[in-house]
């Protein structure tokens, strides 16, 4: 979906504020907040980066950052061409293992999308009729250990942490606990990461059990991180997270404007408008 057609669905589904994540890119934050504006609908622009960290995957989410910031804008390249550069090497994996996937027939899929990735590989396998639904397309193909898996380049969260940092902005751990889990994100961890500039976890996801979510929130409290929420909207293929699912309590979102505010001003940078309604 366009950047204007999620804020139009946000606000059909009756949310107040939304934040646009896109992975490693902020392409769409002009389109998204002009929709908003329109739309009365309040907006935070922000990315959901590539990382890694204690040798696994992380997605950490950026708000508020300057997206021009030079040294952001080479690493996120390296991402994007990590991105670019893996998709002919997954199709490859795939065809050797019997399944004839194009690369030109996953960048159909893709359209203009920036960060071209794993899911749209996967709504290709949907197209062919080979998997039923992306779940399927995750679990039996294209997660770590399964025939089309293939590593690529992302960003050690220590450097990113500080990227975000340089340039205004506020970082927060996506779905610490969810997928494979991480256990390198529990108390100590995260305790480091926050020495390192993390201003946030996500406890409300679609990931996390409920038991889960009240052992990140006592976490969040005791280390003084921001606890977000978040549906995780990546459209009609990815089901479970319809739009609004899971929300954002409007302290913790005050909180999280205040530290981005406060790091924009501690590098003489200013912070992306954010409109609440």
């Amino acid at each position: 979906m366009p950047p204007r057609e999620v804020v139009r669905a946000a606000a059909t589904a009756g949310l107040d504020v939304l934040a646009l994540t896109d992975h490693d890119t902020a392409v769409g934050w002009a389109e998204a907040a002009a929709t908003a504006e329109e739309a009365g609908v309040g907006f935070v622009p922000g990315m959901e980066i590539s990382c890694v960290h204690a040798g696994r995957g992380l997605h950490l989410l950026a708000y508020l950052l300057d997206p021009t910031h030079p040294p952001l804008v080479e690493q996120l390249g390296h991402v994007l061409r990590g991105r670019d550069e893996r998709l002919p090497r997954v199709c490859a994996a795939l065809r050797a293992f019997g399944i004839p996937i194009q690369d030109e027939d996953v960048r159909a899929v893709a359209g203009e999308a920036t960060a071209i990735g794993r899911p749209h590989v996967a709504d290709q396998l949907v197209r062919m009729g080979v998997v039923a639904d992306r779940d399927e397309a995750f679990d039996r193909l294209l997660s770590p250990g399964r025939p089309g898996y293939v590593p690529r380049y992302a960003a050690p969260v220590e450097e990113m942490l500080a990227l975000v940092t340089d340039a205004g902005g506020v970082s927060v751990v996506a779905h610490p606990w969810g997928r494979h889990g991480n256990p390198a994100l529990q108390h100590d961890g995260l305790a480091a990461l926050r020495d390192q500039g993390l201003a946030g976890i996500e406890v409300d996801h679609q990931d996390h059990s409920p038991e889960q979510r009240e052992q990140l929130r006592a976490l969040a409290a005791e280390l003084d991180l921001v606890a977000t929420g978040s549906s995780d909207f990546h459209g009609a293929g990815k089901a479970g997270h319809p739009l609004g699912c899971n929300l954002t309590e409007r302290e913790q979102l005050e909180r999280l404007l205040e530290r981005a505010d406060a790091a924009a001003r501690a590098v003489g940078r200013r912070t992306p408008v954010v409109v609440l309604r």
